[in-house]
């Protein structure tokens, strides 16, 4: 019975997902190239649906299962495609220009929200979000600075209003920068907040971006866990509380680290690589559908106009430091 719950809302999002590969082949045929990737499509269409027609409550079980499940294996999956010499030819430079940038991002946005007028633990909240992993930091900061209910609501408009543009929008930058897919997958890592957005900008423009986005999109959600126990002592010694908490690894990212480390080991048969590459792409399609599905923007830009502003300004103030440290790290 309870998988029979599931079956509307997963169908819904099975056909947004068939359609959006329909458009994108109908793009193929006559611009002769694929403008809005099928994975960016799936968004759009799921939130067009929901803006203009609110989805029946029976879809939500479904909705929220292909938001999640199909992209964490997609994630494990993607793992086969990565190896640990990826990492090691990244390089301590890289792991230490993605903690510089997330450590001034968080201080920069803080103090964006605040000269903007919002309270200091949505100006906290809004500052993790934006530098780290958007709503996963926003949700882990909340309880250890005593966040209320409505200050994480307002906290997470903003990953919602911004997020889909920026997934949308960043892909044109590939071609008119002159970037390469190295290049392109750091600041889309960098810039995004979450694992799925990174996979929905970096697939369209190649694999080895999408593996270098992955790379240095965890970097950056190995931060939080540091960045939560700093709010906890500063928290406590402000009220004297100890509001530090550990935070689990995703079993998604320990999955992996260890299929990545399977494909260094040469584990992985060549011939399985492919059709692992295809099923993680079409996974995480679905999920994108399920994504755009649970916007409603209607709902979210009626919601803090301020909170939006500090946001949008902070992303403004991450990319640009994306930025500096591609050019950086590029230099010879």
């Amino acid at each position: 019975m309870k998988y029979k719950k599931l079956l509307t809302g997963l169908s819904a999002c099975v056909f947004i997902t068939i359609s959006a590969i329909f458009l994108a082949n109908i793009e193929f045929i006559f611009l002769g190239f694929t403008w809005i990737d099928s994975i960016i499509l799936s968004i759009l269409l799921g939130t067009a649906i929901h803006t203009i027609w609110k989805i029946p409550p029976c879809w939500l079980p479904g909705v929220q299962f292909a938001a999640k499940w199909p992209l964490e294996i997609a994630i494990v999956l993607l793992g086969a495609s990565t190896s640990i010499t990826a990492i090691v030819d990244a390089g301590l430079a890289m792991v230490g220009a993605v903690m510089t940038v997330v450590v001034m991002t968080l201080s920069a946005g803080y103090g964006i929200g605040r000269m903007l007028g919002l309270p200091r633990r949505v100006a906290i909240l809004v500052a993790c979000g934006n530098a780290i992993c958007g709503n996963s930091a926003i949700a882990a900061a909340a309880p250890v600075i005593g966040a209320k209910g409505e200050e994480v609501t307002a906290s997470i408009t903003f990953t919602a209003a911004l997020g889909i543009p920026v997934v949308v929008l960043l892909p044109l930058t590939f071609p008119l920068l002159h970037l390469t897919q190295w290049q392109y997958g750091v600041i889309a890592g960098m810039v995004l907040y979450a694992v799925p957005q990174v996979l929905a900008a970096t697939i369209p423009i190649g694999q080895a971006s999408a593996e270098i986005g992955i790379l240095v999109k965890l970097i950056r959600v190995l931060m939080l866990g540091p960045v939560i126990a700093c709010l906890g002592l500063m928290r406590g010694r402000a009220g004297g509380q100890a509001g530090a908490r550990a935070v689990p690894v995703p079993w998604c990212v320990i999955g992996f680290a260890v299929l990545m480390t399977a494909r260094s080991l040469n584990l992985v048969p060549e011939a399985l690589l492919s059709p692992l590459s295809h099923l993680s792409s079409g996974l995480t399609n679905l999920s994108m559908a399920a994504l755009g599905l649970s916007v409603n923007l209607r709902t979210v830009l009626s919601s803090g106009g301020r909170v939006l502003a500090a946001g949008g300004l902070s992303l403004i103030t991450l990319a640009v430091l994306s930025a500096t440290a591609v050019a950086l790290l590029s230099a010879p």
